[in-house]
């Protein structure tokens, strides 16, 4: 009962994280959702921290978990993606996903590299 009640306060602190930095940061004259973008890699990052420094149990179900997966967001990326394509921004959309799943696994390792040091 006590990790789930972590995931959940994790979540609602990693979903209003979200929010903010995609409302002040999506939108920009590029069409590429900046804050979406930055919110994937940062929790790739984070996560690789997290997993390099072995970190487990009640601190994992808090912010591994429940931070970093609210804070991060797969189904938003597809949406985006779909749009852009929708709107005819096939560069774009193409930019779009290969930085986010090449900078993410980047970012990851990054993060898991420096989470052993």
């Amino acid at each position: 009962m006590k990790n789930i009640l972590l995931v959940a306060l994790g979540g609602f602190f990693g979903a209003v994280s979200r929010y903010v930095i995609s409302r002040k940061w999506n939108g920009h004259k590029s069409k590429i959702p900046f804050g979406t973008l930055t919110v994937n890699l940062l929790g790739s990052f984070l996560l690789g921290i997290l997993i390099g420094k072995n970190i487990g149990g009640a601190v994992y179900a808090l912010f591994g978990i429940g931070f970093m997966g609210a804070f991060t967001t797969f189904s938003t990326l597809k949406s985006e993606i779909l749009q852009l394509f929708e709107q005819k921004e096939t560069i774009k959309a193409v930019f779009y996903l290969a930085i986010t799943y090449i900078g993410g696994i980047t970012a990851g390792f990054l993060g898991l590299l420096l989470g052993r040091l």
